[in-house]
């Protein structure tokens, strides 16, 4: 009977060594995911950048002056309803 408990322990710690191992993977794992995801936002961030310059600088790179000034104008609106939305936020 002793002898059965003993090894019911030993299993028991086995057990709790391979969960312990593998919580430890998992959280690196997690931490190696959050990093590529904050690199990731990151990079979004910056294409949504180079988006709106290359927006503004064909705005005003437009043929005729009237162009110029309507796309303007639309990044203008487009600016507004963002700033409004943030403002009902």
């Amino acid at each position: 009977m002793l002898e059965e408990i003993r090894d019911n322990i030993k299993q028991l710690i086995a057990r709790y060594e391979a969960e312990k191992a593998e919580n430890e993977r998992l959280r690196r794992e997690l931490h190696t995911c959050e990093e590529t995801g904050a690199a990731l936002r990151k990079q979004i961030n910056e294409l949504e950048s180079e988006i709106e310059t290359r927006k503004l600088t064909e705005a005003f790179s437009a043929a005729a002056p009237a162009d110029a000034k309507a796309k303007v104008d639309k990044l203008i609106r487009e600016i507004d309803k963002c700033i409004s939305l943030l403002e009902e936020a």
